[in-house]
């Protein structure tokens, strides 16, 4: 039999004014009526001042169960008391068999967990609510519904009722499913979130890039596992999504399944109701990894641009007609288009660096970028970080992650200016990425491909410096796989008159002076200095000199070179004399026991290591007579 409550009754003796309809509703009111007993819904009636609105105990019940709606009612424990003829017509239940709990027995199985759930969490917190669950229909289909539940209070606030209405949304969720089938195939990634930002929805390309499933990406944690640190706090700041219900735009770094961040460009869409309240955000993201390496790229080539602005005057130290300087250039020409590791030996000044250029502007990499690095210039500590960059809190002052000159000349050419150097570590960093085309950052653990030609130079004996133990000779014979030796300024005389004639124009104007001769006694001096400092050396004297010149003819003050080989040359004279008389008595002794010969397999280039041109010029430089090494008959012949 079912049970009855007592009502708490308002006003005294006589008939109260007609009252309000209760805040949960004319079908609750009426629900709450059927469930009184006769006595007590008559009273209830007449108290109330309800006499002339409501009919009769029949007609009431004619209109409860005709509403277009499965209708219930539950007690404040969620234990069903009432469902009106359309439920129980649907689901093919007795009116007993719905009561208490056995209405639990329509839900489908696979839902009756997360119903019961939701549902005492309602009873729980007092407040309306939604459910979407499949009912049983008396034929066997389930079908979905929207299930509402709302409470009914008494005077005092205290909840006396459950009332609630399914209303069937098959439809909806079939349109629903589909536009998700759809969506599936879409290769963008798309996201739905909740007002909070809490995911409801991710499409099939979101969880195929993230390699997880669909309940991990629901996870309220999960976007801080695949957001990139770096980006987080920027991520994190779109919490305050309820609070600007506007298109919005973000760009982050998020990990794919292969565990390799790639940049996104995220738009925020908010679908909103009419009152302009956020009812779902939805989230597309489109991969923009190629187009962050492309201006990146760009700000790279931007900063090797402006260094190679910054050393646009050292392109003069390609003139010149000497015989020496067109072999230089004929081996560049062969070699520039190749793509061989080359090591460029010379002395100081006389443009390596240019000769560098050179080969990259006549190789197939000549629209990427050449980036120039002088490891003799940069602290031993922090060179592995100049060339391969480093993470951000790698080290002491890593603020944020820098690029290397690797990552810098991705696609170009990486010119190493005074790679003998390089410490020891570095030596070997270097020689793993000229092996095996890829390095990481400092403080990294992420290989990272390294598509760049390696050109370096160096004015030390690297086999000198071999044989002491200061350089690696795996990385020698790595970075010298064609080997190109500048000679220097005193051992091509013939260039200096076209060097002269070349740098006085230049800065005649831009002193805005007018220069048409040079004076023969300044040519002949300028043509007999030894130029320990080479083409740029010359370069110096010469822009000194016109801006002195007072008339047009160009002179030069004799003992400004007097005073710079005083000043220069004798502080490192010990030293080079030591190395010369070593290396005239090596070539001598080679000389000697080659009778003379230079070339060949037998002869002394060969026994030196060096090539026969090479020696040729040493022994002229150190003016050996290579004949009085020779027997009388070869002295004849």
């Amino acid at each position: 039999m079912r049970s009855s409550i007592p009502i708490m009754l308002r006003g005294g003796a006589g008939i109260a004014p007609r009252a309000q309809i209760p805040a949960h509703g004319f079908i609750g009111l009426m629900l709450t009526l059927q469930t009184l007993a006769p006595p007590h819904r008559e009273r209830y009636i007449i108290e109330q001042g309800f006499s002339e609105m409501y009919p009769s105990e029949a007609q009431l019940r004619i209109m409860i169960d005709t509403i277009p709606a499965l209708a219930w009612c539950c007690l404040p424990n969620g234990t069903n008391e009432f469902t009106n003829k359309r439920w129980l017509d649907y689901t093919g239940f007795s009116i007993d068999g719905a009561l208490d709990w056995g209405w639990k027995t329509a839900v489908h199985p696979d839902d009756l967990d997360s119903l019961t759930d939701r549902w005492n969490a309602l009873l729980a917190s007092g407040l309306p609510g939604e459910i979407e669950a499949r009912l049983r229909r008396y034929d066997g289909e389930y079908r979905w519904f929207l299930i509402r539940g709302e409470p009914a209070r008494d005077e005092h606030g205290k909840i006396v009722r459950w009332y609630g209405t399914s209303t069937d949304i098959e439809e909806l969720k079939r349109a629903e499913k589909e536009l998700r089938d759809i969506v599936d195939y879409v290769p963008q990634l798309i996201v739905i979130r909740e007002p909070d930002g809490r995911s409801i929805y991710a499409n099939r390309a979101t969880l195929e890039y993230l390699g997880r499933a669909f309940e991990e990406f629901l996870e309220p944690v999960f976007d801080q596992t695949v957001i990139h640190p770096d980006d987080w706090d920027k991520v994190a700041s779109t919490s305050q999504w309820g609070s600007r219900p506007v298109q919005f735009e973000l760009e982050s770094r998020m990990k794919g399944k292969d565990g390799l961040y790639r940049w996104f460009l995220y738009r925020f869409n908010p679908l909103l109701d009419c009152d302009g309240r956020v009812l779902r955000w939805f989230v597309t993201g489109t991969e923009i990894e190629a187009l962050k390496q492309a201006e990146e790229r760009a700000q790279n080539e931007n900063l090797a641009l402006r260094e190679e602005v910054d050393k646009a005057s050292m392109f003069e130290e390609i003139v010149g007609n000497s015989a020496t300087l067109r072999a230089v250039l004929t081996r560049v020409a062969k070699v520039a288009p190749t793509e061989s590791t080359i090591l460029i030996a010379g002395e100081t000044g006389t443009g390596k660096e240019l000769i560098a250029r050179a080969i990259h502007k006549r190789s197939l990499r000549f629209s990427r970028p050449f980036v120039s690095v002088n490891c003799a210039a940069i602290p031993q500590s922090l060179i592995a970080s100049e060339l391969f960059g480093h993470e951000k809190g790698a080290f002491t002052g890593a603020s944020q992650r820098r690029l290397g000159r690797f990552e810098m000349a991705e696609g170009g050419t990486l010119f190493l200016d005074e790679v003998g150097e390089l410490p020891n570590e570095t030596q070997i960093a270097l020689l793993r990425v000229l092996q095996e085309r890829q390095f990481e950052r400092v403080g990294g653990n992420q290989p990272i491909r390294a598509d760049v030609r390696v050109i370096s130079a160096t004015n030390r004996d690297l086999r000198l410096a071999m044989a002491n133990g200061a350089f690696r000779s795996d990385l020698f014979y790595r970075l010298s796989v064609f080997p190109i030796e500048i000679p220097p300024l005193r051992e091509r005389t013939d260039d200096i008159p076209m060097l002269v004639e070349y740098f006085i124009d230049r800065y005649a104007t831009e002193a805005g002076k007018k220069i048409r001769y040079v004076s023969k006694e300044s040519m002949e001096l300028l043509q007999s200095y030894p130029w320990p400092g080479n083409v740029r050396e010359l370069q110096n004297v010469i822009e000194r000199s016109v801006i002195l010149c007072e008339t047009e003819t160009f002179s030069v003050d004799e003992s400004w070179l007097s005073h710079d080989t005083d000043q220069n040359v004798p502080s490192r004279q010990p030293l080079v004399h030591m190395l010369a008389t070593q290396e005239k008595a090596l070539i001598e002794t080679a000389l000697a026991e080659t009778r003379g010969q230079v070339s060949g397999p037998t002869g002394a280039a060969a026994k030196l290591s060096m090539r026969p041109s090479t020696l040729e010029s040493k022994i002229r430089t150190l003016k050996i007579n290579k004949h009085r090494f020779k027997t009388p008959s070869e002295g004849r012949s």
